[in-house]
């Protein structure tokens, strides 16, 4: 099981003058994720002490329909897929991934992986959404903050019997600075 809720908004997102420190997301999660982005992450592995990093381009393109077969879903797709560099200890080489957002009625979305197996739900309409999701006995805690219209945050920390790591990505919208 899922669990997810909304984060308090950001200190920064109260100074930029947002109503409330909220973003004005007019087409839920899904309309601001659409589209191209750079990614930076850093990586910290708090077990072995080694510190990574990943650059590269990650895209939010529309997906085959849904077709809505859940009430709480609104037909629409997005396909994300990320592609760079992982440079991890002496590791240096490419790296990808990709999932599924499905659009939700309420302006949320649900994260799957391509297998369509659940991951968590992201709900950027209040600035920040927190989720955690178990994966056998390691926990996958995430925290996505809105920043500007061009770029968010998406914090994870990983914990579990051999695993303890912070993952911090920063997303700017291709073409444009955070």
């Amino acid at each position: 099981m899922t669990v997810y809720a909304p984060a308090s908004a950001p200190t920064a997102l109260i100074h930029r003058g947002q109503d409330a420190g909220y973003p004005q997301l007019a087409d839920g999660t899904l309309g601001f994720l659409a589209g191209e982005w750079d990614v930076v992450r850093e990586i910290a592995d708090h077990r072995t002490g080694a510190a990574g990093s990943f650059r590269g381009r990650a895209s939010f393109r529309p997906g085959p329909d849904s077709g809505a077969a859940a009430d709480e879903l609104d037909g629409h797709v997005l396909d994300f897929t990320e592609h760079g560099e992982l440079k991890f200890g002496a590791h240096r080489g490419p790296a990808s991934r990709s999932l599924r957002y499905y659009g939700r009625i309420d302006g949320s979305a649900d994260v799957r992986f391509t297998d369509d197996r659940e991951f968590y739900r992201l709900d950027l309409r209040c600035g920040s959404c927190r989720a955690v999701h178990p994966c056998r006995s390691d926990r996958y805690a995430v925290t996505v903050t809105w920043l500007s219209p061009d770029s968010f945050t998406e914090v994870w920390q990983v914990t579990g019997p051999a695993k303890d790591y912070d993952l911090t990505s920063v997303y700017t919208r291709t073409g444009r600075s955070a």
